[in-house]
């Protein structure tokens, strides 16, 4: 497959770019280096229209050779949301893009700003998305008065998305972040949860490499536990009531799915296939009680980031959450870690998400069949 690609980014003006890197959707800081910018005006000889970032190629002219650069831009989906398709631009158009080089020395470029050469036209911009400001309303129920946790009577779709925070903290923690969870301040990092010591070190080891080491990013492995409920592109859980069991749809990473048992289950009755191996998803058991879905997971494994930010989790992890609408816009979530390998105690998290009705999970693949 990584063959394959080189091949596909090595036609279209003799481009040899075999050596670009590409991964699931990052930290900016990640792939390129803040501290180091550059313009470069060349005309495009290819347009990859894919996720997880969308890139241009441009050929850039110097004074005796002509030099092969990929410009990446945002996802398909944010792209389109802002109304820029693959056809805003040709092969053969000039343009000047300025942005971050690449920290691997490669030839690639952030497209911080592109603007049509000639025309002065800036493009491919994008702005951060916005909640709706649907109607206000009640709790939407079943006919036997539990709430439904989907879509209201007579809605089409819909999922949940926009959390009020997107930084998995202990209640009562203030620190500020960026939508990935990568601190604006590495001195706030002890406060961020009670963390075993070697849990810190390895927290901070992350946020100093901009997350680069991120599973998510750089291998497309599945997320779970509160991460999923903070991510991009939102979250569906589709209630499967005649077969006692909640799906968890993903829009981010891979169009990811997991379940959740209501039918009373223990934690060590799981599918074949289960085994007692350690899973991605551990095994969710959930039930009613009130208004509000308690989850109790077990049995994760460590493969993978249970959070935006790189907070560390073992095998002993244990996660409750809480799934309660709170009107009909408005589903509260909260989480209790219980993780005594990672965390010298159990803690806790809440936060906020926001319903978009009568609309399906944006389409997004961690890599879009790349390798």
């Amino acid at each position: 497959m990584k063959n394959a690609l080189c091949r596909l980014l090595c036609v279209g003006g003799g481009l040899f770019l075999c050596t670009m890197s590409v991964s699931a959707h990052h930290v900016l800081a990640a792939k390129f280096n803040p501290a180091r910018s550059i313009t470069l005006t060349g005309s495009i000889s290819k347009i990859d229209w894919l996720n997880p970032h969308v890139h241009l190629l441009i050929e850039v002219q110097g004074a005796a050779t002509v030099t092969n650069w990929a410009v990446e831009l945002e996802s398909t989906v944010d792209l389109r949301r802002n109304g820029w398709t693959p056809d805003t631009v040709k092969i053969g158009d000039s343009i000047t893009v300025t942005g971050f080089v690449a920290r691997n020395g490669t030839k690639q470029v952030s497209g911080n700003t592109v603007v049509v050469a000639g025309t002065g036209r800036k493009i491919f911009t994008v702005t951060p998305a916005q909640p709706p400001k649907n109607p206000p309303g009640p709790v939407p129920r079943w006919p036997d008065g539990q709430p439904r946790l989907g879509s209201a009577p007579g809605q089409i779709g819909g999922y949940w998305d926009f959390p009020s925070q997107t930084t998995l903290v202990e209640q009562g923690v203030n620190v500020d972040a960026d939508e990935n969870g990568l601190l604006r301040n590495i001195a706030d990092a002890g406060k961020v949860a009670p963390f075993q010591p070697w849990a810190r070190d390895l927290y901070v080891y992350r946020q100093r490499n901009f997350l680069k080491d991120d599973p998510m990013f750089i291998q497309c492995k599945p997320q779970a536990g509160p991460r999923i409920f903070q991510a991009r592109y939102g979250v569906v859980l589709l209630e499967e009531r005649p077969f006692n069991r909640v799906r968890v749809l993903m829009g981010g990473g891979n169009q990811n799915w997991s379940l959740i048992y209501l039918d009373g289950r223990t934690q060590d009755h799981g599918t074949p296939e289960e085994a007692d191996n350690p899973l991605y998803w551990g095994r969710a058991r959930g039930k009613w009680e009130g208004d509000t879905l308690v989850v109790d997971t077990r049995g994760f494994n460590d493969a993978f980031w249970f959070s935006n930010g790189g907070l560390p989790h073992t095998q002993e992890l244990h996660l409750i959450e809480r799934f309660t609408r709170t009107d009909a816009n408005t589903l509260r979530y909260e989480v209790t870690i219980d993780d005594p390998g990672a965390y010298t105690r159990t803690w806790t998290s809440s936060w906020n998400l926001t319903r978009v009705p009568n609309a399906d999970l944006p389409v997004y693949y961690c890599q879009d069949n790349r390798p």
